[in-house]
């Protein structure tokens, strides 16, 4: 934007916005822009009015602007055009409002009050500071961006602009954009400061230092400065400067939220700014005397004070601050809750000034300081904190001695503090005295025990008492204390805290006598508090017995029967009984709490001592000990939890330490024991050492290396390897497993060497097959052996297995999550290199086809027991009847299960291995049914016996269909499958069998899809590339085709054709043969079924079947012999015939890619044209069963289509289409009735190929011709198609112009015959070939044949070679240069044609040679057209010849009519050469436009002289002007209505009289028109409209220098065309105010290029001109009529020439008033007496016609009045005139009634508005309100209507009117006629709609 416009923009005022001059769009918060500029403003100020009485109810300060901004005259107000002071008061008020609405914005009638405010006011424009002012707080709310996008903030400069970004995405204002734009726009700080000094002074209703409504103002205050401050790298001077008023304002302030902020503002200052001195003290000042003016925020002035003081370098405070703190009551609320020393390290220095200086304060003091002791040398609060005892205690004893006399002068707080901190001495002494001092004061001052710290520091002097034997007395005082009851009396939350308090000394460590824990116990004991508890009742009694508490603890334990049960190994919770677990989960959490607590804390050494008790009195025996250690270590991983106890990974390893503990003191026999095969601790340490955690499994091998001596433990060997790999153990988890895998394979392979070592592996898995093993401890061991794999480890775990399965199949409880785990884990050591156990050991079989034998799995979540079966796992199945059962047994499982998952695990495990298909097949045969090979033979039998072999087989003893299905779709997608061919037979002896159930009516499709797939699934495994298979690998006899042939043709849905139809498509590659025999009854389903379907599947499948089947149904029937050819070819035809017939069924967009597809498999070369015919025979067969109307859409439709089909192959393929369909046709007989076709020689051919086609005896001899009619048709549109034009071929024409000439024959033999017709039409379309060819042909050969041609001896051939010629110029565009000379050349030849003679011609011959004498001239136009710029000369002999045609009166019309448009086209294009013809051409076209008789009977020949003249006219203008007024005449001759009209004859009359205008000067063409009209106004008026519009248009293209010389001959003319209607009327009003309407019109053209200086002059004298002395008065109705036109172009122009019409337009009102004058003012030429009816009649109408101009231009002038046209004396004089023509009647009710409403309603109302003076409105209204008294109803109606429009106009400005309104419209409520009654009610309801409001209370 350039500075200009920033200047332009800050100088453009707000009510020149063009959103306030726009209703499309309103401004609106609450409604959508275009929905409230539907709305009135009365509905904005309701909704603002109703929003201020709800805000009413809230804030009853809002009641002073209800008779401001929200009064009635608000309505009317439109502050763009108030003044300055006005807009300035307004302002004033809206700004007040909005601060005070600021609180309420988020509330819903806040929107609505500022809704009325956005509309009335405009404050989106006008007051946009204010309004962000209000909306501001709540920025990140999506009301506060719905404001933001009413303002127009899109300049640069503005100062808003930064808010831009926020109006069109509708975001709110992020928090981090308003903080970084406050601290950098220092006008924004202010801003926002101001926004809350203005908020504070609007609202002044502080009640107790509050005002809630500002409280979000304050929060946004401190929510932006503060976070600013914070987020600005430096706080500079001015900065400060500007936030230094307002702090001193918010200081001041009585606002507590308002201080509060400040506060906030200042505390953020002193952290961020290093201050003056001069600065910090008055700030400090400020803030002291603020905490005195507010005590309430006395924390946090003070904090504030804190913050400022502590970050100014060496910052102290004056004496002012120090007098405002040391008041009183400031001070005592200070130091109750605060520490004030940091503060008096400050406040020191004027403090100690103070004292000394002022001695007022003595009772400050003396609380402070009370005084000096007697006794010694310092003062009491220095005595208390001496570093001597003695002076300590004396000072206690002082204090105590000062409440015992009651001493006045000290305050008690300070007392209470002092014994307080003295508690807390070291001293016993001291400590004595104090608790003395205090319980005497508790007793006299109880009300000052109101804090909890006493008691904190009483038991903090009471936990001393452990140090020694001296603080007994101490102590023993200190509960008695406690225990009075007088101090828990009324208060029992005091008795609660101090016996929790008390409790934990109850607790006895050292269990001496003389121990004084022993004797702090017993003093605590025996306490009013705790003897009386029912937890600690007689407590004392039981201390007293102490040391015989370690026998007593013993005698109370509860030892189970584990010295019962001490021979089993193992402690399994998942064996024990609840009592049992509950008494270990008992010992499991005592040694968690005993080893936690040992590890760390004060009281390990308790927990360390208790720990060998524990273990003594419970685990006293080793092998007890080493069986609970044990199931410590290993428990975590038990799944069932039956302990309820979790042991943790850090449990585990501190037991596992504790058990290495213990294990070096056991001796080596008892290791020997615990290392034994029948002890837990091996196999539990092992399990440990697969642990996720690493201390685990370091603790583990910890314990593991102390029993690696034992040599006679079985596990020792395995023990010393996995001690050797100690470091990867601790590293890896995973290693255990590897380990132990690598050591088995070791074993196994080294012979006798690794005896030993399998021998402690054997251990182990006995271990974990044994049922005393818990099940999680042998699931962790399992995992662990997971690589340790064979025959020897499954032989050894069966035993476990088979008592699992056992469980779990019995009715007993179901199997536990350990137990369900084992068996998983035990299922998976059924891997491939134990697989041939299965084989030897037949129990290890059965058992796991046991376990899979079950539907469903050991537990929910489970189906890893499925994983064994792998592919390694089954190829190690030797033995085929293991693989046979297994699979039988997943198939059984897989039908009998509801499981998704076992469902989807086992369709895996089938996928993953490798089956042969032989044991498939098994399983889909009946076990006691012997397998049926569905050869070729057996189908080829009959159904009977089909069926009866079926039905040997009862349907029980075959496989259930279930079970079938799920086979199937497991093989649907099989990969791994050997030997398939297998399946063949067993796929088809079931498909049989579905079949035989199809007829049975049972739903077998899914069936019958499944097998069709795998079938497929089969032969593409055979033959990969759809290539043969050999015999050996599948026998062609096994494959039944016959089944799938059955299978489409009785199937219904399409899946199953789907299936089908590929599966035949792969079988004919692979045996051609065998399909081909059943080919046809597979086309035909697919022509009757499949091609139907518009999906992309039946297209595949139709295109996979083609290629598939076709090629090899040619190379079957393909041969030597033309018998086999000939075979071929019927077999082709049939098969074309299947689909030809069913492609009306096809969809349209799959047509093209079927028949595509079918023909490049048979070859287009050879098959296309039979296609083609076949189509033309269907078409032939359809069409004469369609309606006439159908059969034109059906045929283009189907040519499109075969265009189509033949444009998908090449052209040469098409040629030869064609040409063999040419030779096809020609074979035809000529009709039904020759028997010549029936050729005996070539008889067989013929039939089996013909008949096939086109059957001659099975169709009429009217198809046989419509057959050949339409294939030329079709050949011709092909021919014109664009993918054929430019490759065509000699043989093509040769044989096309053969053909003509054999069809023009026929048309001379049959001329006299009924068929004559018939071959002219053939003949037709046989032109139409060659035109198509012609096309093709190259551009010098298709001159030199058309020449050829033009010389031919028949009318027809020259005609056609003419349109040939034409058609080429018509539309080709560019031409070479050696063409244009060769076109030349033919001028002479057509020009030849244009002068062949007709004599001695038939009446036929005569018709054809003047349609080849049209088409010549056409064509020599056509050339001139194109060719006649750059030879000009060429065409001048065709000028002449053609102007001697025109000149020709004895000329055929339509041949002249073709000349005419050669000889305007050939002058277009000659220009000047064709001047020296232009004397004998316009007489001659003239002359042609006279011949009115011709012109009436041939359009075309009207059309073509209008034409010629228009082009010559245009392209000779200036050449014409002798010819010029013959020219203008017969224009306005040829626009009559007589002649015949059409589009382009009217274009082009148009384009010659717009021609004549602009193109003639004006010296020639005015007189011209002068002379016209002078001679047409008598005879010919009809013609002085089109005359008239040829002068309109020619004085609107005059230029102002040309009119200016021209106006006086203008005016002159129009003068005497406007006394048209006072010369020339002759009683035809409608004509004549035609006429008069054509010379307005052209006036005012001329008037609207006139300036006002040259227009004034004029307008006067046409009013003298009206007002001539004894002219005709029907110049006054002229001037009438001509004035409101002028004021409806000129508008507010016009009333500056309107004064003169004031006066007599008034005079005019009162003659033609029929009340006030009897006199008529238009009268005849006739006497008096003489005047007739018509005549009388026709003065009337005059009348009327002139008071409606009157009205109508006066309405117009009142109208666009803006210069205070109606003056008071202009008003008066008009004002009665126009009221009284409410009571003018004249021209008869009807008139009067369309007068009134029409024009002078209207006129009265306007004129009231331009008015605008309430007296003259009084004045008009009772003129108005007087009618209403009037005798005549029509008058009282009518000034009903007139009171209604009034009211309508002037709205809430009628009020003024309303009161002597109200009398006249209650009496017409009373009104004797009906019609006025019922319309004064309807004017009285419209007027309460207008004014807004009831007017039942006036009446």
């Amino acid at each position: 934007m350039t500075s200009l416009a920033h200047q332009l923009k800050r100088l453009a005022l707000p009510q020149n916005e063009p959103s306030l001059l726009s209703r499309r769009e309103t401004a609106s918060v609450l409604f959508e822009p275009k929905d409230a500029a539907s709305m009135d403003g009365s509905t904005f100020h309701a909704l603002g009015c109703t929003g201020l009485e709800e805000l009413l109810g809230i804030e009853p300060a809002f009641a002073e602007f209800q008779q401001t901004l929200f009064s009635q005259a608000s309505l009317s107000m439109e502050r763009s055009v108030q003044d300055r002071a006005v807009n300035k008061q307004l302002d004033k008020g809206i700004s007040l409002f909005l601060a005070r609405l600021s609180p309420y914005f988020l509330l819903k009638p806040a929107l609505k009050c500022l809704e009325w405010l956005i509309h009335r006011f405009h404050i989106h424009l006008y007051n946009q500071d204010s309004l962000i002012a209000c909306v501001l707080p709540y920025h990140e709310t999506k009301v506060f961006v719905r404001v933001i996008q009413l303002l127009k903030i899109d300049d640069p400069t503005h100062r808003w602009h930064w808010l831009h970004g926020l109006q069109k995405p509708g975001v709110p204002l992020a928090r981090g954009t308003l903080l970084t734009h406050c601290y950098k726009d220092l006008s924004f700080m202010d801003f926002v400061c101001t926004l809350v000094t203005k908020s504070v002074k609007v609202d002044r209703a502080v009640r107790d230092g509050q005002c809630l409504q500002l409280r979000v103002v304050f929060s946004f205050y401190a929510a932006a400065i503060v976070p600013s401050l914070e987020a600005v790298e430096k706080v500079t001077d001015s900065v400060i400067a500007k936030l230094l008023p307002y702090v001193h304002l918010g200081l001041k302030s009585e606002l507590v939220d308002y201080k509060a902020a400040t506060y906030m503002i200042v505390a953020q200052l002193a952290v961020k700014v290093v201050m003056q001195a001069e600065l910090a003290d008055s700030l400090a000042v400020q803030v002291s005397r603020s905490l005195g003016r507010v005590p309430v925020l006395a924390s946090e002035g003070l904090a504030c004070l804190i913050i400022l003081l502590q970050n100014q370098k060496e910052a102290t405070l004056g004496p002012k601050p120090v007098a405002g703190l040391c008041s009183d009551v400031l001070l005592g609320l200070i130091a109750a809750s605060y520490d004030i020393s940091p503060l008096l390290h400050y406040l020191l220095p004027q403090l100690v000034h103070s004292v000394f200086a002022c001695h007022g304060n003595h009772f400050y003091m003396q609380g402070l300081c009370p005084g000096v002791l007697p006794d010694s040398d310092t003062s009491l609060l220095l005595s208390l904190n001496h570093p001597l005892s003695s002076v300590r205690n004396m000072a206690v004893d002082y204090l105590k001695e000062v409440l015992i006399s009651g001493k006045e002068g000290f305050d008690e707080a300070f007392l209470k503090d002092a014994l307080l901190e003295r508690l807390k001495d070291d001293d016993p002494e001291v400590v004595m005295s104090a608790v003395s001092a205090l319980q005497f004061l508790f007793f006299t001052h109880s009300s000052i025990w109101t804090s909890n710290c006493w008691l904190e520091r009483c038991f903090g002097s009471v936990q001393n008492g452990h140090k020694n034997q001296i603080w007994y007395l101490v102590l023993e005082e200190v509960v008695r204390m406690l225990d009075d009851p007088r101090l828990t009396a009324g208060s029992p939350d005091l008795c609660t805290r101090i016996g929790w308090k008390l409790l934990p000394f109850l607790l006895v460590t050292n269990p001496a006598a003389e121990s004084p824990e022993l004797q702090l116990a017993l003093c605590v004991s025996k306490t009013h508090l705790l003897s009386q508890h029912p937890l600690t009742r007689g407590w004392a009694n039981g201390i007293h017995t102490h040391t015989h508490v370690s026998e007593g603890f013993k005698g109370h334990v509860i030892i189970r029967s584990f010295t019962t049960d001490a021979q089993e190994p193992w402690w399994n919770p998942e064996k024990l009984d609840a009592s049992t677990c509950c008494y270990l989960q008992l010992l499991c959490r005592l040694l968690d709490m005993v080893v936690g607590g040992a590890n760390r804390g004060p009281l390990a050494p308790s927990f360390r001592a208790l720990l060998q008790p524990l273990l003594q009195v419970h685990l006293q025996a080793t092998e007890h000990l080493f069986r609970f250690l044990p199931l410590l270590w290993v428990y975590g991983s038990n799944l069932g939890d039956q302990l309820e106890f979790r042991v943790t990974p850090l449990l585990q390893a501190r037991a596992l330490y504790v058990g290495r503990a213990l294990l070096v003191s056991v001796p080596a026999g008892s290791r020997e024991a615990l290392a034994s095969a029948s002890s837990p601790v091996v196999p539990s340490l092992l399990a440990c050492l697969g642990c996720a955690v690493a201390e685990v499994r370091r603790a583990a091998l910890a314990v593991l290396q102390l029993l690696a001596g034992t040599t006679a433990s079985p596990y020792c060997p395995l023990v010393e390897k996995l001690l050797s790999a100690a470091e990867e153990l601790i590293s890896d988890p995973s290693y255990l497993s590897q380990a132990l895998g690598r050591l088995y394979e070791e074993a196994m392979s080294s012979g006798k060497s690794g005896t030993r070592l399998l021998a402690a592996v054997e251990q182990l898995l006995r271990c974990v097959q044994s049922p005393d093993c818990p099940c999680y401890v042998a699931t962790v061991l399992l995992q662990a052996l997971r690589d340790v794999n064979g025959e020897f480890v499954l032989s050894t775990l069966l035993p476990a297995m088979e008592r699992l399965l056992e469980q779990r199949a019995s009715d007993a409880a179901p199997l536990l999550p350990d137990e369900a785990l084992l068996l998983s884990l035990l299922l998976g050591k059924y891997t491939a290199s134990a697989a041939p156990l299965l084989t030897r050991h037949p129990r290890s079989l059965e058992l796991f086809l046991t376990a899979l034998g079950t539907s469903s799995a050991p537990r929910p979540g489970i189906t890893t027991w499925l994983i064994p079966i792998t592919k390694p796992f089954f190829a190690a199945l030797a033995d085929e009847k293991v693989q046979q059962r297994i699979l039988g047994v997943l198939f059984d499982v897989l039908v009998d299960t509801k499981d998704p998952a076992c469902s989807q695990t086992l369709s895996s495990v089938f996928k993953g291995i490798t089956v042969d298909a032989e044991l498939v097949s098994n399983e889909l045969t009946p076990t006691n049914k012997p397998r049926v090979s569905a050869s070729v033979q057996q189908t080829r039998r009959s159904k009977l016996q089909l069926k009866k072999a079926l039905d040997a087989t009862p349907e029980e003893g075959a496989v259930s269909w279930p079970r079938v299905t799920l086979i199937l779709e497991l093989l649907q997608h099989k990969k791994k499958l050997r030997r398939p061919q297998m399946l063949v037979p067993t796929l088809f002896n079931l498909l049989a069998r579905c079949l035989e159930a199809s007829l049975e009516q049972e739903n077998m499709e899914y069936t019958k899809q499944l097998l069709l797939s795998v079938l497929l699934n089969v032969c593409q495994k055979l033959s990969p590339h759809g290539g043969a298979v050999s015999k050996d690998v599948l026998d062609e006899d096994k494959f039944s085709v016959e089944l799938v042939v059955q299978c489409v043709r009785t199937s219904v849905v399409p899946q199953t054709h789907h299936h089908a139809l590929l599966l035949l498509s792969t079988v004919a590659g692979i045996f051609p043969e065998k399909v081909l025999h059943n080919v046809m009854a597979i086309f035909t389903f697919m022509g009757a079924n499949v091609m139907r379907l518009d999906d992309s599947y039946s297209l595949q499948v139709i295109s996979r079947t083609v290629q598939a089947v076709i090629p090899a149904l040619i190379r079957a029937h393909e041969g030597a012999s033309a018998s086999s050819q000939a075979a071929t070819e019927a077999a082709v035809t049939r098969l074309l015939r299947v689909f030809v017939d069913a492609l009306p069924h096809v969809p349209e967009h799959r047509r093209l890619p079927v028949l595509h597809q079918l023909l490049s498999a048979l070859g287009p070369a050879r098959f296309l044209w039979v296609l083609l015919l076949l189509l033309f025979e269907q078409h032939t067969g359809t069409s004469s069963s369609r309606a006439a109307s159908e059969k034109e859409a059906a045929l283009e439709q189907d040519q499109e289509f075969w265009v189509s089909v033949c444009c998908e192959f090449e052209v040469q393929e098409q040629l030869t289409s064609f040409i063999k369909i040419l030779q096809f046709l020609m074979a035809l007989p000529k009709d039904k009735e020759l028997s010549w076709f029936l050729n005996v020689s070539n008889k067989h051919r013929e039939e089996s190929v013909a008949d096939l086609i086109f059957s001659v005896e099975a169709h009429s001899g009217k198809e046989l011709r419509h057959f050949k009619f339409l294939a030329l048709s079709f050949m011709g549109q092909l021919l014109a198609s664009g993918g054929f034009v430019g490759k065509v071929s000699p043989l093509l024409l040769e044989e096309t112009l053969r053909y003509i000439h054999a069809v023009a024959l026929c048309v001379e033999q049959n001329s006299e015959q009924p068929t004559a017709k018939f071959w002219r039409a053939l003949l037709t379309k046989s032109y139409d070939i060659l035109d198509k060819v012609n096309a093709l042909l190259p551009m010098d050969t298709f001159i030199t044949v058309v020449r050829g041609l033009m010389g031919n001896q028949l009318p027809s051939v020259r005609r056609k070679a003419l349109e040939l010629l034409n058609n080429r110029l018509q539309h080709r565009t560019q031409w070479e240069e050696p063409q244009v000379a060769m076109l030349l050349e033919l001028i002479g030849d057509l020009l030849s044609i244009v002068d062949r003679h007709r004599a001695q011609a038939s009446c036929q011959e005569e018709e054809e040679q003047a349609i080849n004498r049209q088409t010549a001239l056409y064509g020599l136009k056509l050339m001139c057209r194109s060719f006649g710029a750059g030879h000009q000369e060429a065409f001048l002999p065709v000028l002449s010849r053609t102007v001697e045609l025109v000149a020709n009166p004895e000329e055929e019309r339509n041949v002249m009519g073709s000349a005419l448009l050669c000889v305007a086209e050939v002058t277009s294009t000659l220009k000047a050469l064709a001047i020296p013809q232009i004397h004998r051409l316009m007489p001659a076209v003239l002359q042609a436009l006279k011949e009115r008789k011709e012109l009436l009977s041939n359009e075309v020949y009207l059309l073509s002289a209008v034409t010629a003249l228009q082009k010559t006219a245009e392209t000779l203008p200036h050449f014409i002007s002798p010819y010029l007024e013959g020219t203008v005449s017969q224009v306005t001759h040829t626009h009559t209505p007589r002649l015949p009209s059409c589009p382009q004859l009217t274009a082009r009359l148009a384009s010659l009289s717009s021609t004549l205008a602009t193109k003639v000067s004006s010296r020639v063409l005015l007189p011209t028109i002068t002379r016209c009209y002078s001679s047409m106004v008598d005879s010919q008026k009809s013609r002085l409209g089109p005359l008239l519009n040829i002068l309109k248009e020619h004085i609107g293209h005059m230029e102002k220098d040309q009119l200016a010389s021209h106006q006086s001959e203008l005016s002159s003319f129009f003068l005497s065309a406007l006394d048209y209607r006072a010369k020339h009327c002759q009683g035809n009003l409608e004509k004549t105010a035609e006429i008069e309407g054509y010379v307005i019109d052209c006036l005012l053209v001329m008037v609207m290029k006139l300036s006002e200086v040259t227009f004034r002059p004029l307008f006067f004298k046409l009013f003298n001109w009206s007002k001539t002395e004894g002219a005709s008065k029907e110049r006054m109705l002229t001037f009438c009529r001509l004035a409101d036109r002028l004021a409806d172009k000129l508008k507010g122009l016009f009333v500056l020439f309107a004064g003169q019409l004031v006066k007599p337009f008034s005079d005019l009102l009162r003659q033609l008033n029929a009340t006030l004058t009897d006199d008529v003012f238009f009268t005849s030429e006739n006497d008096d007496d003489d005047i007739d009816n018509d005549g009388e009649e026709s003065n009337v109408q005059k009348s009327c016609l002139l008071l409606e101009y009157m009205l109508d231009c006066l309405h117009k002038i009142f109208l666009y009045d803006t210069q205070r046209f109606l003056s008071k004396e202009r008003a008066d004089a008009l004002l009665g005139s126009l009221v009284d023509q409410l009571e003018n009647v004249l021209g008869g009710e009807d008139v009067y009634q369309t007068r009134v409403i029409k024009h002078l309603v209207p006129c009265i109302a306007q004129f009231a508005v331009a008015m605008g003076d309430d007296s003259h409105w009084k004045v008009l209204n009772y003129k108005i309100l007087l009618k209403t008294r009037h005798s005549s109803p029509k008058v009282r109606f009518s000034a009903l209507v007139m009171i209604l429009e009034l009211a309508g106009k002037l709205k809430e400005n009628y009020m003024v009117l309303l009161p002597e309104t109200v009398p006249f419209l209650a009496e017409l409520m009373e009104d004797e006629c009906e019609e006025v009654e019922y319309h004064v009610q309807n004017v009285i309801q419209e007027m309460e709609t207008i004014l807004g409001e009831s007017l039942q209370s006036y009446f």
